[in-house]
């Protein structure tokens, strides 16, 4: 049986390969469908498997927001003129979409939902036959509260994602503390929620450069607990400066505007 045009087309919209890919996977599978399917599966694996220790450093970042819920997903892949290719956009939107619509608990689930009887994983493998790069759902990621909202920065590499206590917070009020977050990368949302690793590492950082200065080594300590404080104060999502207004904190900004931010996550492929 010939192969049609049709065929073609249809087999395109459902795996997002090339024209020719789609063509020679259905002469191959005798117009079998699933079997072309899984030819252009079968190509996105061995490309997977042959670029396996190539970095995926590139891809695209989005977000959403909805009914308290609120979700990031990056898609990486290797090359920036990929990362900005329509359908590969396209497919990290469709992720988001499903996972927003599951509320996933982690990557490994998003990559086990399924769409038209396919794995979000085996899509990810299709796409990557296609474009010949190694590709990889990386990060996933979400909150959820009363409210919520997401930020995507212009270029689809930076994202942030903000629940609130409040069912009601006003638009632009939430989206200032999304782009606080995007803008000054904070490490936790509060001085309580800073991993213990973290402040370990910050005193232990402080007692080094203190004891560098020449500072006597009785005082190394409380010396290096101010240095945390100042560390806290600068990295730490509620004690920030506010970005529109120094002078006062994120936190004053919010009880300000009766919001209360709860949690926030922010993921970036930039290099900072």
């Amino acid at each position: 049986m010939a192969v049609t045009m049709a065929n073609i087309s249809k087999l395109r919209t459902m795996t997002g390969a090339g024209m020719m890919d789609c063509k020679n996977a259905l002469i191959e599978a005798n117009n079998d469908f699933e079997k072309a399917i899984e030819i252009i599966r079968k190509k996105g694996q061995a490309v997977a498997a042959k670029r396996s220790d190539r970095e995926a450093s590139e891809g695209c970042v989005l977000a959403a927001a909805k009914d308290g819920f609120a979700a990031i997903i990056a898609l990486k892949c290797e090359t920036d003129f990929v990362a900005k290719n329509a359908d590969f956009v396209a497919l990290t939107q469709l992720i988001l979409d499903v996972a927003m619509a599951a509320k996933p608990a982690s990557t490994a689930e998003v990559a086990a939902l399924t769409i038209d009887g396919r794995t979000i994983a085996d899509l990810v493998t299709e796409r990557s036959g296609v474009t010949g790069e190694k590709m990889e759902l990386d990060y996933y990621e979400f909150v959820q509260g009363g409210s919520t909202i997401s930020y995507i920065h212009p270029g689809n590499k930076l994202a942030t994602i903000v629940a609130f206590e409040e069912k009601e917070v006003e638009y632009q009020v939430a989206r200032d503390i999304a782009m606080q977050a995007a803008a000054m990368n904070p490490v936790s949302l509060d001085r309580t929620s800073v991993p213990e690793k973290v402040i370990k590492q910050e005193l232990e950082i402080g007692r080094d450069k203190a004891r560098q200065e020449g500072k006597p080594e009785a005082m190394l300590d409380k010396i290096a607990e101010g240095r945390l404080n100042k560390f806290f104060q600068e990295s730490t999502l509620l004690e920030q400066a506010f970005i529109k207004d120094s002078k006062i904190t994120v936190s004053t900004y919010l009880k300000a505007n009766k919001a209360t931010a709860i949690a926030f996550k922010r993921v970036t492929l930039n290099q900072e």
